[in-house]
């Protein structure tokens, strides 16, 4: 690591892509942690693949595929969570096949661009090296965005979290915050594409809220130390990458996976210590 530490130091484009990892982890810390407790990983996962649709769709049309990617995950948040909401009993069906429509229409777009789509291939698989100092700055506004929406909307976030009828009797209204979140969810995907691509976004999502989860039980402190784990894994990632001279999202992903099984194992043993040591008292009562 020391020679990625050295190059680090005079390489701008390592400079960019660590900064694009950092603020990548914001937003994964903070709507990863919602995506977990509610556990609409699935949710997420088909807005993540309908984004190719849009951002086939602005390449083709000679638009920023950011921009298009931003707008297509918005449209599938409201649609998604529309749908959850109305027609729960076909949610999975009608979430898949809008899943499947995204990838095919951006198929067909990229089908039907002429020249060369790098650039596009790049969002499918990602390539944190590949982000720009203009697509930086948009990455920080839309994690301004995520951070400050999160704190003003806290409270009602987490009523519709851990109980939607509580808090509709409370009068929270839970179809206006619901599609929120899912748009803050679709945010976070957008800035994640660059980082590890559209087919590893979901894990980089959730993997790190779910090892804090082990541990953490408060939300505040779960986006918290989720944000920090995703620093580790996106920054151990770059570093390894370089050196070994592989893609850094897969490492990113595999970082982070590896951890998780780990945590989860050590939970697993921590909490059968935790029941034979009070059976045991029990029994000695």
């Amino acid at each position: 690591m020391s020679e990625f530490i050295f190059a680090l130091l005079d390489n701008r484009f390592l400079q960019i892509a660590l900064l694009a990892g950092l603020l990548a982890s914001i937003g994964c810390g903070v709507m990863g942690t919602f995506v977990v407790v509610k556990r609409i990983a699935f949710m997420a996962g088909g807005i993540a693949h309908s984004v190719l649709g849009g951002m086939g769709a602005a390449l083709y049309y000679h638009f920023d595929p950011l921009l298009g990617a931003l707008f297509a995950a918005i449209v599938a948040a409201l649609f998604i969570g529309t749908v959850r909401l109305q027609w729960k009993a076909q949610e999975d069906t009608l979430i898949g096949a809008l899943w499947a429509i995204g990838m095919a229409i951006g198929i067909l777009f990229i089908a039907k661009t002429p020249g060369y789509t790098t650039d596009l291939m790049s969002f499918l698989f990602g390539n944190i090296l590949f982000v720009s100092p203009r697509e930086l700055w948009l990455m920080a506004s839309l994690d301004v965005v995520l951070v400050v929406t999160v704190a003003v909307f806290y409270r009602q976030f987490l009523a519709i979290t851990f109980d939607e009828e509580f808090a509709r009797l409370r009068g929270v209204p839970v179809a206006f915050f619901y599609l929120l979140l899912l748009c803050l969810v679709a945010i976070t995907v957008v800035l994640l594409i660059q980082i590890v691509g559209l087919i590893l976004v979901i894990a980089l999502l959730t993997l790190p809220a779910a090892i804090a989860g082990h541990y953490m039980r408060e939300l505040a402190s779960m986006m918290i130390a989720a944000t920090l784990l995703g620093s580790v894994f996106t920054t151990l990632g770059l570093g390894v990458s370089y050196q070994a001279d592989l893609p850094a999202g897969p490492i990113m992903i595999l970082c982070a996976g590896c951890v998780y099984i780990i945590s989860a194992m050590l939970r697993h043993l921590l909490i059968g210590y935790r029941a034979r040591r009070y059976a045991i008292r029990a029994l000695r009562d």
